[in-house]
């Protein structure tokens, strides 16, 4: 938070508001020259506001940095944790107004359409998957014990083989 820096400018502010009432005070008294005094009143208030600007300038730089970054970090955290199907209804929703309007559809929604499909369809898909990885597997193996078996043999056992 920026209350340090608040904090600094309201004590800024209190000192500018002491000199100014010392220059009040200064005015009443005959010795000092009423004119020159609120001239140097007047240098002092533009000083403040000239200071009270510049600081409220930079922070509003800071504050609009700070509502950026929060907002954008808010929309990507929504963006995370925003359950599909829950878009899915909001166009749902949207089109069945466009209808009620009498306007033409600017999305065509499946009918029927249920928000389990997805994961139906992605369980069939990794069953599909681990089927066929088992089946490549089951083919490797086979075809590796069959490339034992026919190896080549040494001299005496491979011309033994040749004569039968």
């Amino acid at each position: 938070m920026r209350l340090p820096l608040l904090q600094q400018l309201l004590d800024l502010n209190q000192a500018f508001e002491n000199v100014v009432r010392g220059l009040q005070r200064m005015e009443k008294v005959t010795l000092f020259d009423k004119e020159q005094l609120r001239y140097t009143r007047a240098e002092i208030e533009t000083a403040r506001a000239d200071a009270n600007r510049e600081f409220f300038d930079k922070l509003g730089e800071m504050v609009e940095r700070d509502a950026k970054w929060a907002y954008k970090f808010c929309q990507d955290r929504d963006r995370e944790t925003k359950d599909p199907f829950d878009l899915y209804l909001e166009i749902k929703d949207h089109e069945e107004a466009r209808r009620k309007k009498g306007l033409p559809p600017r999305v065509v929604l499946l009918p029927d359409w249920d928000k389990d499909d997805d994961e139906r369809h992605d369980k069939q898909q990794s069953t599909k998957g681990l089927a066929k990885h088992r089946r490549k597997a089951a083919r490797k193996s086979k075809s590796s014990s069959g490339k034992a078996a026919r190896r080549p043999q040494t001299n005496a056992a491979g011309a033994q083989e040749r004569k039968n």
